[in-house]
C-alpha cells in the first residue's frame, strides 16, 4: 500500500503555524510499513483541493487529509472529498448529539455552523473525536481509501494513534510489527556507515533511521502472516545492531532517556541529586517529568553564582579562585557535595559556558564539565559543543542534560557487569 498526505489550511501555506500533523502521520504510516512518496499542502480553496485529491489518488491507494473539518465556510475537506467519491452528505445523529453535548458543557450554543460537523458522507466510517467536535472519517471505494482527520494536533494525534492505526492495520494483508531502538552518542551518518548497507536495502524487515535532537532512532519493521513471524524476521537485524552499536543503545521501545534512567534507579533502589549551573535545573526537570520519579530523585539545586556554589553546595572558595567555576575541580566538588547534602547514592553536576559571551582560550564557549559522584568514584566528563546558530545556548543546555543522563545510565549498567 502506498500513502499520501494532504494538509489543508491556508495558515499552513502562509507559515502561520507549523505543519506537525504531516510529520506525525508520516511517522505513523512508516511504522505500519505504508510507503509515503508525496506530501502536499493546499489552502482552503475548493478547486485546488479537488485537484490535489485527484492527483493523490492517481498515484496512491491511501490519502490522509488533515484539517478543513471545522464549522466555518472555508472548511471544505469533507465536502470536496465526498464530491470526489460521488457521495451525498447526511447528518449522523450520534455525532450531532455528541457535538451538542460538548458545546453545552462549555456553555456554547450549538449553531447551524457547528452542526455542519455532524454531516457525514454516505457509508463513511466515523471516528469519534474525544478532544474536539469534528469527527474523523474513512471512505473506501474501488481500492481507494481517504481518511479525514481534524487539524488541531491535540485532536489529530490521539485520534490517529488510538483509532486510525488499528483501522489501517486491520485493512493490511497479514500483520506488521516494529521495534524502535534508541541510541545516544552517535550521529545518523556514523550509524549508517557502521551498519551493513544490506540492512538498509532489505525490504522485509526494513530499517529506518530517524535523527532527533541529540539522539537517533532506528525503526525496525517487519511484515508477516503472524506477530511471531514478524518477530522472527526482526530478531537477527536487532541482534546485528546490538553487536555493532550496543554501546550507544539505551533502550528498545522506550520513550526517552530520563524514563530509562528513572527505571534503572528504581530497580536498584538508588537515589540521585543534581547540582546545576549551566543547565539551570534542566536535568532535574527532565528526571521529574517521569511518573514515579519521587522514589529516586532526592534533591535539585541550581547554583548559578560562585557565591551560591560556595554557600549552598560547599564548594571551596580556594577551588573557585584557583580554577574558576567552569572547571573539573568545581564540577567534582559540586557533585560530591550535593550527594552528601541529599544523602543520595549519586550526585551529578553541570557547569560550563553556554554563551554567547564568556569562555576562555582554554575553555571556549561550548565547554562543559559534568561531575558524577557515587558508585564508588567521582568521575568528571568534559564536553565540547561547537554550536554557532541562533539557538546555540539552548542547544548546549539541552545536549548537556542528555549527556548527564546517558553518562549516569552507562555507569549504572557498567556497575552491573563489574
Amino acid at each position: 500500500m502506498t500513502g499520501e498526505i494532504i494538509s489543508v489550511g491556508t495558515e499552513l501555506l502562509l507559515g502561520q503555524i507549523v505543519n506537525t500533523d504531516a510529520a506525525y502521520a508520516a511517522r505513523g504510516l512508516a511504522d505500519l510499513g505504508i510507503s509515503v512518496y508525496y506530501q502536499v499542502v493546499v489552502g482552503d480553496n475548493r478547486e485546488r483541493l479537488s485537484t490535489a485529491l485527484e492527483a493523490a489518488f492517481s498515484r496512491s491507494d491511501l490519502v490522509i487529509l488533515t484539517g478543513g473539518l471545522g464549522p466555518t465556510g472555508d472548511d471544505l475537506t469533507k465536502e470536496v472529498t465526498a464530491e470526489y467519491f460521488g457521495l451525498p452528505l447526511a447528518e449522523d445523529p450520534a455525532i450531532a448529539g455528541a457535538i451538542a453535548a460538548r458545546l453545552a458543557r462549555a456553555g456554547i450554543l450549538c449553531t447551524a455552523e457547528s452542526a455542519k460537523q455532524a454531516m457525514v458522507p454516505q457509508g463513511a466510517r466515523v471516528f469519534p473525536n474525544q478532544n474536539g467536535t469534528a469527527p474523523g472519517l474513512a471512505i473506501r471505494q474501488d481500492g481507494r481509501t481517504a481518511i479525514l482527520l481534524p487539524g488541531p494536533p491535540r485532536e489529530m494525534e490521539p485520534m490517529f494513534s488510538s483509532q486510525i492505526v488499528p483501522y489501517l492495520r486491520s485493512e493490511l494483508d497479514g500483520t506488521i510489527r516494529s521495534h524502535c531502538i534508541r541510541l545516544f552518542g552517535i550521529g545518523e551518518a556514523q550509524l549508517e556507515q557502521d551498519l551493513p548497507a544490506a540492512l538498509f536495502a532489505a525490504s522485509n524487515p526494513t530499517l529506518a533511521p530517524y535523527a532527533k535532537n541529540g539522539e537517533v532512532e532506528l525503526r525496525v519493521t517487519a511484515r508477516g502472516q503472524s506477530p511471531e513471524q514478524c518477530e522472527e524476521a526482526m530478531r537477527p537485524v536487532i541482534g546485528t545492531i546490538y553487536e555493532i552499536l550496543g554501546a550507544y543503545v539505551y533502550g528498545v521501545d522506550v520513550p526517552n532517556l530520563q524514563t530509562v534512567l528513572v527505571h534503572e534507579l528504581e530497580e536498584r533502589s538508588m537515589t540521585i541529586a543534581t547540582a546545576e549551573s549551566l543547565t539551570g535545573g534542566l536535568v532535574s526537570e527532565r528526571i521529574t517529568q517521569v511518573p514515579g520519579a519521587s522514589a529516586v530523585f532526592a534533591l535539585g539545586v541550581c547554583t548559578y553564582s560562585d557565591s551560591m556554589k560556595a554557600k549552598v553546595l560547599g564548594v571551596a572558595p580556594t577551588t573557585l579562585d584557583a580554577f574558576g567555576a567552569v572547571s573539573r575541580q568545581t564540577a567534582g566538588e559540586m557533585a560530591h557535595h550535593v550527594r552528601e547534602l541529599a544523602g543520595a547514592d549519586i550526585g551529578v553536576s553541570t557547569t560550563g559556558f553556554a554563551g554567547p559571551a564568556g569562555g576562555t582560550p582554554e575553555a571556549p564557549v561550548g565547554t562543559v564539565f559534568v561531575g558524577i559522584a557515587g558508585l564508588g568514584q567521582t568521575r568528571i566528563i568534559r564536553l565540547g559543543f561547537d554550536i554557532r546558530d541562533v539557538d546555540a545556548r539552548s542547544q548546549i543546555r539541552h545536549l548537556t542534560a542528555l549527556n548527564v543522563m546517558a553518562a549516569v545510565l552507562r555507569l549504572l549498567k557498567k556497575g552491573d557487569k563489574a
